[in-house]
């Protein structure tokens, strides 16, 4: 379990053939990686299956599918995580580092100590979208602001453009997208019910 607090920002080195080479940063984590460890990348919980300087994953169709992580090149940089140890702190909201869907950066809007980010999703997930609730874009907790038809706004600071890769990401990015799991399990529980 992750909670969208972005920890380092990776570099690739290669993606091909389904295998990712990312690295992180000196010092990122000092007790090193372990093999089959996992760790959020632009908010897709992959796993480690290989570390000698650079971090190896193995992407699955589905994943490559169903995220972005198809879009990145090397040299793209991207958002990492730790999973969160039982003792730790939530910075941020639950996230599971299950993708949903991919959204669409619509609009980039300047404003007074902050920066506006529109992103339209697929319609049919306006319905997670909860104003001054949270979303995860590319692995970033956000407060969701202004949802209407699957668009919604996220108001970043600056610190936030410092410390992930939104500063990169221009109109007609492609991110990914994990809407809030307490919403998507009242839904199912509330459906049963009726059924």
């Amino acid at each position: 379990m992750f909670t969208g607090i972005v920890q380092a920002l990776g570099r690739v080195r290669s993606i091909e053939n389904g295998v990712l080479l990312l690295s992180v940063p000196d010092g990122f984590a000092p007790d090193g990686f372990g093999l089959g460890e996992s760790l959020a990348v632009n908010g897709c919980c992959l796993t480690v299956v290989h570390q000698n300087g650079d971090l190896k994953f193995e992407l699955s169709p589905e994943t490559m599918a169903r995220t972005s992580l198809g879009d990145i090149a090397p040299g793209s940089v991207v958002n990492v995580e730790r999973p969160m140890i039982a003792n730790g702190r939530f910075g941020g909201h639950i996230v599971q580092g299950h993708v949903d869907t991919t959204g669409t950066l619509i609009s980039i809007t300047p404003s007074v100590n902050s920066t506006v980010y529109r992103f339209q999703a697929p319609v049919e997930y306006d319905r997670y979208l909860i104003d001054k609730g949270s979303v995860t874009v590319d692995g970033i907790s956000l407060t969701v602001v202004n949802p209407k038809d699957g668009a919604f706004d996220v108001w970043v600071i600056p610190h936030t453009l410092q410390e992930t890769n939104l500063a990169t990401r221009t109109v007609g990015s492609r991110v990914n997208l994990e809407f809030d799991v307490i919403a998507r399990y009242v839904e199912k529980m509330m459906s049963a019910a009726k059924g």
